[in-house]
């Protein structure tokens, strides 16, 4: 199966935006189409995105609501355990988290809106691809035996 790491912008705009290419990607994972790799470092900032008051107002959560969706990432993903550090992104360092995870979660695909990763197309065999991309090839391998 594979295995997949999820940008927090792809995260928050599921969150966001129900019926959009994000939702169905998170939709996919909950109906086990593919394995979600996360790390703590990537749980943390998805949890303090959703509370910006700017998202917050958008998506209207209870910090409880927004707790439950983060326990169920943490228990139904693949954890990993988040001390590989790299330094490939210059021009936004954070982005380097997703990498990591990719890395040490032995991921197939990173899914990411940020330019920065998307500029890559690629990292150690990793493909970075777009919510819609992603999406086409999910189809694909859906159609294969």
């Amino acid at each position: 199966m594979i295995r997949v790491v999820i940008d927090a912008n792809v995260f928050v705009s599921a969150v966001l935006t129900t019926r959009g290419n994000a939702a169905q990607i998170l939709d996919a994972w909950r109906a086990e189409q593919f394995e979600l790799a996360v790390s703590p470092v990537i749980l943390e900032e998805l949890a303090r995105v959703l509370q910006y008051p700017r998202i917050a107002k958008r998506h209207g959560l209870s910090e409880e609501r927004i707790q439950e969706f983060l326990d169920e990432l943490a228990h139904l993903a693949l954890q990993t355990p988040g001390e590989l550090t790299l330094d490939v992104i210059k021009g936004d360092p954070s982005d380097n988290r997703y990498l990591e995870c990719a890395v040490e979660g032995a991921a197939d695909v990173i899914v990411s809106g940020d330019q920065d990763l998307l500029d890559l197309e690629g990292y150690q065999g990793i493909h970075i691809l777009t919510p819609r991309a992603f999406l086409t090839l999910l189809r694909e391998s859906a159609r294969q035996p």
